[in-house]
């Protein structure tokens, strides 16, 4: 198995340890989650990065690369709402967006077919990390203040526009 591929794994070993800490409400528990959080961001771009340079790029890597990243957003935003700092509707938003272009992608897949991911969709990856990130430190509610307000303005206009650019760049894949 290369880096890449470990790397992501990684990322997916992060997942409950980063929600055990979440039902612990200390302030060095904050930080802590926070920090892994932010190393298990760090390896989604590190493993496309080792991917990309030395040619490392697998079936596996194609499949676990795109699934450890929405484990871990979605898992994160799953404890933010029982937090009551990210509000259900942004989550449910969210995973509507990743599971109906994961159905895109499996229709295409069925024509043999593969779907890479588009910018705007690693735009949405990238924001939706670093909004996770800043409300495990702040420990604010996302609409509490102007500037998560826009936060979650964005977050939200980002998940929809890189979901509708998806299909409008896959039209083909539904009609034909």
């Amino acid at each position: 198995m290369n880096w890449p591929n470990r790397l992501s794994l990684i990322r997916v070993f992060c997942i409950p340890v980063i929600t055990a800490l979440l039902y612990i409400p200390t302030t060095w528990v904050k930080w802590v989650s926070a920090a892994l959080f932010g190393l298990a961001c760090l390896t989604d771009f590190l493993d496309g990065y080792l991917a990309r340079k030395n040619h490392w790029i697998t079936d596996f890597g194609k499949f676990i690369d795109p699934v450890a990243d929405k484990l871990l957003v979605l898992s994160t935003m799953v404890m933010l709402v029982h937090l009551q700092l990210v509000p259900a509707w942004l989550l449910i938003l969210i995973l509507a967006r990743e599971l109906s272009v994961d159905g895109l992608r499996l229709v295409a897949m069925t024509k043999g077919l593969v779907i890479a991911a588009g910018s705007l969709g690693k735009i949405k990856t990238f924001s939706q990390m670093l909004l996770i990130l800043a409300l495990l430190i702040l420990r604010i509610p996302l609409f509490s203040a102007w500037y998560g307000i826009i936060a979650g303005i964005w977050i939200a206009g980002i998940t929809l526009i890189s979901g509708v650019d998806y299909f409008r760049r896959n039209l083909s894949v539904i009609l034909g």
